[in-house]
């Protein structure tokens, strides 16, 4: 019986090793993380221990100013200002799914016109 129990911890430390290495692999980066509930997230990776992930998330947030009148227009007509507040929140290896990468793409600028030479 306690062999038993040595194979299942055994193979429940290496899949989540591989998540830990996973982690480690995407530190300082923002990530989409997905849940073995289905729910996902996404936020940037500051830390790693053996059991827990360390996740800055993001929240979306309107700001509160004096200068806001009753409507919650900025000024006249303008709508609220929005940033996005980020706070840590630590989650289990064991509750991750998947991570993956969140793909940024870089503008392209189609470069500099030619103009016609007279």
């Amino acid at each position: 019986m306690n062999v038993e129990h040595q194979d299942l911890n055994n193979a429940e430390q290496y899949q989540y090793r591989n998540m830990h290495d996973s982690c480690e692999n995407f530190m300082h980066h923002h990530v989409l993380l997905n849940h073995q509930d289905g729910s996902s997230f996404d936020g940037i990776i500051v830390n790693v221990d053996l059991s827990n992930v360390t996740v800055l998330v993001g929240e979306d947030m309107l700001e509160d100013d004096a200068e806001n009148n009753r409507y919650g227009s900025y000024g006249y007509g303008h709508p609220s200002r929005r940033y996005r507040r980020y706070r840590p929140r630590r989650f289990p290896l064991a509750s991750l799914a998947a991570l993956s990468l969140l793909p940024y793409v870089s503008p392209v600028y189609p470069g500099y016109y030619p103009y016609p030479y007279w």
